[in-house]
């Protein structure tokens, strides 16, 4: 009973404790929770003081921002309407400078209609004036101008006749020498004047006395290795050397000149010169006849022919050069050739051969084309290529077409303008025919031969000779021409027929 009694007070007691303990917790706790939603009030007053302030602030940002674009939309709206405006105003002054611009329109057409009434009555007086003065009516000087008109027709026929006739000589010209002009404007060669004398210049006379030599040695064993003559005269600063083969010439003239540049002057001197400079010129006569192969196309020849063809650069005939003048007729046989849809191959080396005797008939007896005819067949050439290049000055027939071909194309070579020379004295002779054909025409005032004498450029007087007579004159002069002169190719004859009208101001 007791412990029971003690257990109901301890509950008791610890009951009393645990509510004393807990209501002053209580207490406690309130008071806290009281102090902190205090604190927790004055905390949002002051965060909604702050926040306030922030919003007035952005408020006053945004007012100062709409007040600033406010002001830039009114000054543009205040340009845009100044602008607007002005040209309001330009318009305004712009209508009103048409409506002026129409009113005196109006006045000038006003103006030209009155003048042309004006015309119109002039005209009419002048027309019966002109009738009166001249008694002729209307209808009669109708007919005199339609006489006009039909002379001036009748010209103007004369004129496209002219035209149809000079047109169908050219297209003639054309058609005829179509294939020979398509040869020859591919091909063009320069050409040496043919000589038999050498000047080397020397750097002053006293070298004549050098290669003289004492008591004449050294010119005696220069003529004797070279074969040439060594011509020294007074012509200053210049000896010439003599021989009719070009070969011998240059080498000689070579060796001539690395004596005088090497300034040692003696018989050994000179051997051992010539000796060099002849191995010189036989090397580039090789390589000359091998660059005339190539460039007419020839290969597989014979290296003594190379070397015959590189003879002929210093060959000359009637002042072309033999070599320029076999590579151009090997261009044009060929061209010639493919036209007329023949061996190409057989009329180009024919062509490049066919005066290959001439590089030997300083030597050898003969015409150059017995010389060559041999050389080729001693060189084993085809009988096609020998007989072509046979027939080129009809010693024997053609039998084939590139033989043909390379007789046109040599011909065509030797006589275009430029290829030979001829003599002064003929050349002028020529040219003072031509002028003196010309001034025997009545009318003509001046005349000139020009272009060497391929045209005559005369002048007529324009009131004695009008523009259809000038034609005739023209024509009378050609035909003249062909009777009495002979000269290759064509020549032109051009009328001139001017007139000046000349007043002087005073």
């Amino acid at each position: 009973m007791l412990a029971v009694a003690a257990l109901l007070i301890g509950a008791g007691a610890g009951y009393l404790v645990r509510k004393t303990v807990g209501e002053a917790r209580i207490g406690s706790a309130e008071a806290e929770a009281k102090r902190i939603g205090e604190q927790a009030d004055r905390e949002a007053d002051q965060k909604k003081r702050e926040a306030v302030v922030e919003v007035k602030e952005e408020l006053q940002h945004l007012r100062a921002d709409f007040e600033r674009e406010t002001r830039t939309q009114r000054a543009e709206f205040q340009q845009m309407e100044k602008r607007l405006l002005q040209r309001e105003e330009m318009l305004d002054r712009k209508g009103e400078s048409l409506e002026d611009r129409d009113r005196g329109l109006k006045r000038k057409e006003d103006e030209l209609e009155s003048a042309r009434a004006s015309i119109e009555e002039l005209k009419l007086r002048q027309q019966q004036e002109l009738e009166r003065i001249s008694g002729l009516k209307r209808e009669d000087a109708r007919e005199i101008l339609l006489q006009g008109v039909r002379e001036e027709a009748r010209r103007e026929a004369t004129q496209i006749l002219r035209d149809a006739e000079e047109e169908a000589r050219a297209e003639a010209d054309r058609r005829a020498k179509e294939m020979v002009g398509l040869a020859i404007q591919r091909c063009a060669a320069d050409h040496a004047a043919e000589s038999t004398v050498s000047v080397v210049e020397l750097p002053s006379d006293d070298m004549k006395g050098r290669i003289i030599g004492r008591e004449g040695r050294n010119i005696r064993t220069f003529e004797a290795l070279t074969g040439v003559d060594l011509i020294i005269d007074d012509t200053p600063e210049a000896v010439v050397v003599s021989a009719f083969d070009p070969i011998r010439r240059e080498k000689a003239r070579l060796t001539l000149q690395k004596l005088i540049s090497d300034g040692r002057i003696h018989p050994a001197r000179i051997e051992e010169m010539y000796q060099k400079t002849e191995r010189e010129v036989e090397t580039l006569i090789r390589e000359e006849g091998e660059k005339a192969c190539y460039e007419a196309g020839i290969t597989n020849m014979h290296p003594e022919l190379v070397k015959l063809l590189g003879r002929l650069k210093y060959r000359t005939s009637y002042g072309q050069n033999v070599l320029k003048h076999s590579i151009e007729v090997s261009h044009l046989a060929g061209l010639l050739a493919s036209q007329l849809e023949a061996d190409v191959a057989v009329a180009r080396r024919a062509g490049l051969v066919h005066d290959i005797g001439k590089a030997v008939d300083h030597e050898v007896e003969g015409t150059h084309v017995a010389i060559g005819m041999e050389l080729l067949q001693r060189y084993h050439e085809s009988d096609d290529i020998v007989h072509a290049m046979s027939t080129h000055h009809g010693d024997y027939e053609a039998h084939s077409v590139e033989a043909v071909l390379v007789t046109a194309a040599d011909a065509l070579s030797a006589s275009r303008p430029g290829a030979r020379r001829e003599s002064l004295e003929n050349y002028i002779q020529r040219l003072q025919k031509l002028e003196e054909i010309a001034d025997s025409f009545e009318g003509v005032e001046r005349s000139y031969a020009i272009s060497a004498g391929r045209e005559v450029r005369i002048i007529v007087k324009p009131e004695q000779i009008d523009d259809l007579e000038a034609y005739r004159v023209a024509k009378d002069i050609c035909k003249r021409i062909q009777d009495e002169v002979r000269y290759p190719g064509q020549i032109k004859v051009t009328v001139i027929r001017e007139t000046r009208a000349v007043d002087y101001a005073r």
